[in-house]
């Protein structure tokens, strides 16, 4: 008995020694062609890493800027379709140092996320080709073509128009308690490069009931608004606009308030630029015309308000992270003490290799409430939040702190027991 466990633990050893030694080999061998590969990192907070590194395995995957020959920066703001525009940014470092260069894609609306997920990585194929072409590598690469492709005039019978529409319905039922909660939006916009428009219209109704033996109480919260945009071209720093808001909110105490606010903004860099930086300055000056569900703490059913406001926007990212900040004020002009100021915005930074840190929040002064109801709020009123509070202040904010070491290669996928 003990010959035979002998023998069967000889030939697992010997199998599993003879099957490393074929792994190691297979291994210098892939590693002495990967030794001449690009050196290649990804700054993208979308993408499929795992599908990129399946679809492009003729590079290097490090972890740490410094370690690049080739850094990607892929940036993405909305498109006039309601689709999305990635902007990628290649880097050359080291031996391509000044090799740098921009691609842009826009996806459509209607595509689904493995079409964007494709087209986006076939994009990165491309913008990667000049630097590959410089590699021992660059004769295992093939390219080809479409060869049904044809050229075609493209009509828009939509002139530019987009129509959005949504619904979120979801209830929760218990024996003692039951709530329903509501909402839907309509979204309609135009976008060119020198006229941009944009209505967004939302309902939200929330309804909560408590069943008891000898009560049965519902609460009721509900909003409606239409929001309307128009802004004009005036160059590459310039742009004029203005908003109309019209709303209604129970909690708030609004029973009909409507906003009316040109404006002005200037960006230091130009809008051509706005995926990497912007530095936007903007001013607004309008009309307010208010009436109120329940008299205001300054007995007020209705009234008519005149207010100025100004919002200064930072956002720049880079390889070393990003940076996304906005100032905001405002204040009334019957009563320069009914104000409001501002902060918020995210912060994200690579200290050194393997390092990284990121926070989000925001702060702001709060004295401009003089729509809040006046009287006594009921218990229920408060705890389940119905209507508006007086406060002098809101915050929030989070953030995270994130250090990776190891090796500076990462080109294995491995998708087993994923989430």
């Amino acid at each position: 008995m003990n010959k035979r466990l002998l023998f069967l633990l000889t030939i697992i050893v010997g199998s599993l020694l003879t099957q490393n030694i074929f792994s190691q080999a297979g291994d210098v061998k892939k590693d002495t062609l990967r030794k001449g590969a690009l050196n290649f990192f990804i700054d993208c907070r979308s993408c499929d890493i795992n599908y990129i590194r399946q679809e492009i395995p003729y590079v290097n995957y490090v972890r740490d800027t410094k370690e690049a020959q080739v850094y990607l920066l892929i940036t993405e703001q909305n498109a006039g379709s309601g689709g999305l525009q990635y902007t990628y940014k290649f880097q050359g470092q080291g031996i391509f140092q000044g090799m740098n260069d921009t691609l842009t894609f826009t996806s459509n609306p209607d595509e689904t996320g493995p079409i964007i997920r494709e087209k986006k990585t076939s994009l990165m194929k491309m913008g990667l080709m000049r630097y590959v072409a410089k590699t021992p590598l660059f004769d295992e690469i093939k390219i080809g073509h479409n060869r049904e492709l044809k050229t075609e005039e493209v009509t828009d019978k939509w002139n530019n128009w987009v129509v959005e529409l949504q619904t979120s319905p979801w209830f929760n039922a218990e024996e003692t308690y039951r709530t329903l909660n509501l909402h839907n939006s309509v979204e309609i916009s135009r976008i060119t490069p020198e006229l941009k428009l944009e209505i967004q219209a939302d309902q939200s109704f929330n309804r909560q009931r408590f069943v008891e033996e000898t009560n049965d109480t519902t609460y009721v919260r509900s909003s409606e608004s239409i929001d309307n945009l128009i802004v004009k071209s005036l160059g590459q720093h310039w742009s004029a606009g203005v908003r109309f808001d019209i709303s209604t909110s129970t909690w708030e105490n609004y029973k009909l308030n409507t906003v009316f606010m040109p404006a002005l903004e200037y960006n230091l860099f130009p809008y051509s630029e706005a995926t990497h930086k912007q530095l936007r300055f903007q001013y607004s000056v309008g009309t307010q015309l208010s009436s109120y569900y329940d008299t205001t703490l300054y007995n007020k059913t209705r009234e008519t308000l005149y207010k100025e406001g100004i919002r200064v926007a930072y956002q720049i990212q880079e390889k070393w992270g990003s940076i996304n900040m906005s100032l905001y004020g405002s204040h009334y002009f019957h009563d320069f003490s009914k104000n409001n100021l501002g902060i918020n915005g995210f912060v994200r930074i690579r200290v050194f290799k393997g390092l990284s840190f990121s926070v989000n929040g925001g702060a702001g002064y709060v004295n401009n409430r003089i729509n809040l109801e006046k009287g006594v709020l009921s218990e229920a009123e408060r705890l389940l939040r119905l209507k508006q509070q007086a406060s002098k202040y809101v915050a929030w904010g989070g953030g995270s702190l994130t250090y990776v070491f190891g090796s500076i290669y990462n080109n294995v996928v491995n998708p087993r027991f994923g989430q």
